[in-house]
């Protein structure tokens, strides 16, 4: 059997419970609790050395197995949606997750913590599984505001995440940090429990079927392969930004801490409330309009900072921190409305899709992470600016090529 027919050997369709507001609102909590506990640590590092008495290089691997647990489950966990309830992906997974933050919290010692590390990257994946829950249960003409609604709550557990965990760590100490996450997610797995309705599977693939139909995917259709190339773009500037602000604001002329860095969050946290909103105009005026639309605030957020060197101190923080509400509304905007396009691709395989646009995005990311890290070495802010401007209009140019009018 082929893979384009293996992707078509879906169970009968069943109608699907009526999605609610309560409902959206619980799936939208629940990606933002789960996504937190990947950035929970980043500000804790500190902290952490000197409680258990390791290397700094050492206590460094605790963010780094994070994402590569992450990036491990998206590729070879997320797409299980599709042969899998969702429902019962979501409670494991989610019991698992609870049970990973308290093993860190009580970690004796550094390897403990490292193994607990991995395993909240590879569980916190859950993410991934309700985002695809959430557009399978919407009707396609509200789809790109209900993944809109769900996706800010996603994005406000990245970027709130680091500014809580700050705060908690420094009053009651790193350990009651973890266990406040292992409470929230337990909390939300008792929700879903009682509130989420059972997933149909949508193939009869096994694993192994599965997993191999996922560059058959990326083979046949162009329209996943420009979302993922695009998205994948607008993330390394949003992961530069974001792996080189607290850096950039220690140094002169700021001399800033920590505490700044999580009150920039909070500006891009705002910017990320108004991408509901692109859902709509996805759903009313098309995905590719708001694709456009999104790397081109992006673009155009970042240039402006590339003229923050010649103002103060002052005027720079101000410029800054509005070109961060710009950016971070243009990154979600465009991934709101890609996601839009990659789940109306082929319904059966919404997981599997779902997986490739994020890994794409995830190796954004940490390429952001890298390439950022360099130009603020050698070219300081207005390299990571320029840096984070040329992806944005890489991302632009890739949704005008020609071809890319239509919704494939």
């Amino acid at each position: 059997m082929s893979s384009a027919q293996l992707s078509n050997s879906a169970a009968p369709a069943r109608p699907q419970p009526e999605l609610s507001a309560r409902l959206i609102l619980l799936l939208a909590t629940g990606t933002g609790l789960t996504v937190a506990s990947l950035y929970y640590a980043q500000p804790m590092l500190g902290i952490m050395t000197d409680d258990i008495h390791a290397a700094n290089t050492t206590v460094g691997w605790v963010p780094t197995l994070t994402q590569l647990g992450y990036a491990l489950g998206i590729l070879l966990l997320v797409p299980m949606g599709d042969i899998i309830d969702r429902r019962r992906i979501v409670l494991v997974k989610g019991a698992i997750l609870t049970l990973a933050l308290l093993l860190a919290a009580f970690a004796p010692g550094i390897g403990t913590l490292l193994v607990a590390s991995l395993a909240i990257g590879l569980t916190a994946t859950m993410a991934q599984d309700i985002v695809p829950a959430a557009a399978t249960l919407a009707p396609e003409s509200i789809r790109g505001r209900v993944v809109g609604t769900v996706m800010t709550g996603l994005l406000l557990g990245i970027l709130l995440s680091r500014v809580v965990s700050g705060f908690v760590a420094q009053n009651f100490g790193w350990r009651a940090m973890y266990v406040v996450a292992a409470v929230s997610v337990a909390g939300f797995g008792v929700v879903a429990w009682r509130s989420l309705p059972s997933f149909h599977p949508t193939t009869q693939m096994t694993y192994r079927q599965l997993i191999g139909s996922v560059a058959s995917l990326w083979r046949r259709h162009p329209a996943l392969r420009r979302a993922a190339f695009a998205q994948g773009l607008l993330s390394v500037g949003f992961s530069a930004f974001w792996s080189t602000l607290a850096v950039m604001l220690h140094d002169a002329p700021f001399h800033l801490g920590a505490a700044a860095a999580g009150a920039f969050g909070l500006a891009g946290a705002a910017g990320a409330l108004g991408a509901p909103i692109a859902g709509r105009i996805a759903d009313k005026k098309g995905p590719q309009v708001v694709t456009r639309l999104g790397a081109t605030m992006v673009a155009v957020s970042f240039a402006a900072m590339l003229f923050a060197p010649m103002l103060s101190p002052h005027a720079q923080l101000w410029l800054i921190g509005l070109g961060a509400v710009g950016f971070d509304l243009g990154v979600q905007v465009a991934l709101i409305s890609h996601q839009t396009i990659v789940y109306g691709i082929e319904p059966a395989a919404r997981s599997r899709l779902n997986a490739v646009l994020f890994v794409c995005v995830f190796i954004g990311m940490s390429l952001g992470s890298v390439l950022g890290s360099q130009a603020l070495a050698h070219w300081g802010w207005t390299g990571v600016a320029a840096l984070s401007t040329l992806a944005a209009l890489g991302a632009l140019a890739v949704r005008m090529w020609p071809g890319t009018t239509s919704a494939h």
